[in-house]
């Protein structure tokens, strides 16, 4: 495996795309390498001009720029809504390179559409990120496709690994995935706001009330990461026998929030399968 990466193309560099191509810059592992980002409009397009080696191209002003970015690229990533996918995959396929490597962000299109639209040789993966990613701390879920070889996977895998960790299943998981990792930061988001209500319930400012408890999440996680604990130990470590945390601990699993998360997943899952299908 070279030490640096080879060009890179981000068509819809949006959040997510943008993300990662932030992080491939930081990490310095393209070298020289070309990078291309389009977007719609010049304003998206300008506030990616400025990182390192990027060629950002506005299509607003360039109609033809994704497949130019396309041609000049050994890994694609397509990152425009997935009903805009078919189109933009029609549109670039004869561009493509003979050893190109085709990454899919869009939630929901199977690599059966990819496979339709490039056919059987084109190697392409299916990926799943979080927005974590934003900040390094991403979690992506990777599916290769059948004409995908290892050193592809790995060559992604490193693009990938510039903002978080990889995970790589089949795709009859993706979905599942998508439900913990994909969709789990909102869970996360929706616990640090309800307990920051319930702060504010027992008379804290909003302030305080969001410093404590946005900081009670950030520590809790970052202790975890930092010693690598299993998290069931770190709660036995935080809940004394008779004590406050332990009455806590009784109503939470009274409230049977493992029944309660089983269902928001198997809800996540259900809706996604649902997209896959166009509904």
């Amino acid at each position: 495996m070279p030490e640096t990466l080879p060009s890179v193309a981000f068509l819809g560099a949006g959040s997510m795309g943008g993300a990662i191509l932030r992080g491939l810059v930081a990490s310095g592992l393209a070298g020289d390498a070309a990078l291309f980002a389009t977007n719609r409009s010049a304003a998206k397009a300008a506030e990616l001009s400025g990182l390192d080696g990027v060629t950002s191209i506005a299509l607003e002003e360039e109609p033809g720029g994704n497949t130019r970015a396309a041609s000049g690229a050994r890994v694609v990533f397509i990152g425009v809504k997935p009903a805009m996918v078919p189109d933009l995959l029609r549109e670039i396929a004869p561009a493509l390179r003979d050893d190109a490597i085709v990454v899919s962000l869009a939630a929901g299109v199977t690599l059966e559409t990819f496979r339709t639209i490039l056919g059987d040789d084109v190697s392409v993966l299916r990926s799943m990120p979080n927005t974590p990613a934003l900040v390094g701390k991403g979690v992506t879920g990777l599916v290769r496709g059948a004409a995908t070889s290892d050193d592809d996977v790995a060559l992604v895998r490193r693009l990938f690994e510039t903002v978080g960790i990889v995970i790589e299943v089949p795709e009859d998981r993706i979905d599942a995935l998508s439900a913990i990792s994909g969709s789990g930061p909102a869970y996360v988001y929706l616990l640090v706001e309800l307990f920051t209500r319930v702060a504010v319930e027992h008379g804290f400012s909003e302030a305080d009330a969001r410093a404590m408890t946005e900081g009670t999440f950030i520590g809790a996680s970052a202790l975890l990461d930092a010693t690598g604990e299993d998290p069931a130990e770190l709660r036995r470590r935080v809940t004394s026998p008779k004590g406050t945390t332990e009455r806590a601990i009784a109503v939470l699993q009274g409230a049977a929030l493992d029944g309660v998360f089983r269902e928001a997943a198997d809800a996540a899952i259900a809706r996604a399968k649902e997209l896959a299908q166009g509904a």
